[in-house]
């Protein structure tokens, strides 16, 4: 009597069966939460998620904060004395044309912007992420003096930049403050898309 002479093939069949298809569902188990994994959170697309801001009520003068993936983002309502000065400023800055600076096409001007009275750039040092603060005062004496038309003074080592974003000679930050894709409809500002 051979030892294949009492094995129920039908029965076989059926474990064999059952046991690829318990096999499946714990391979399915495992690997669902894998590949979800992949995909970015809620939390992770709202962040990369384009922000509204409506700026109508900014006084000429004024700078207020967005934030953007989780960055400030300064938003500056210049006046015309302001923009008078970006010219002046020129002969003292690194990059004045931003030839090396992060910005979107359609802010490769003087300006750096899509409204020459509105500027809007990240409000992070390129030396080390620090947050320059703004001093829109013309000729503040512990930042040039005559030199100093307004702009943005980074407190932890001292770089400067213009009005524009545009940084001073002769300071640790090496280049520009970036600018983001934005667009402006009216009085609503746009971040994240253009």
């Amino acid at each position: 009597m051979s030892h294949a002479e009492g094995v129920n093939v039908q029965r076989r069949r059926v474990l064999i069966a059952s046991t690829a298809v318990i096999g499946a569902a714990g391979v399915a188990a495992v690997a669902t939460p894998f590949v979800r994994s992949w995909t970015p959170s809620a939390k992770a697309e709202a962040a990369g998620a384009a922000v509204n801001q409506d700026i109508g009520s900014i006084e000429a003068g004024q700078m207020i904060v967005v934030k953007y993936r989780g960055k400030p983002i300064y938003v500056v309502k210049r006046t015309e004395d302001m923009l008078a000065g970006l010219d002046d400023v020129k002969p003292l800055l690194s990059d004045p044309a931003s030839e090396e600076s992060l910005q979107p096409e359609y802010c490769k001007n003087p300006e750096r912007s899509l409204s020459p009275e509105v500027l809007v750039v990240e409000g992070v040092c390129t030396h080390l992420g620090c947050a320059p603060n703004y001093r829109p005062d013309v000729g503040a004496a512990d930042l040039g003096g005559n030199d100093w038309y307004g702009g943005f003074f980074c407190p932890c080592h001292g770089s400067k930049y213009d009005l524009a974003g545009r940084v001073f000679k002769g300071v640790p930050a090496p280049l520009n403050l970036p600018i983001p894709e934005y667009s402006m409809d009216g009085t609503i500002l746009t971040i994240g898309e253009a």
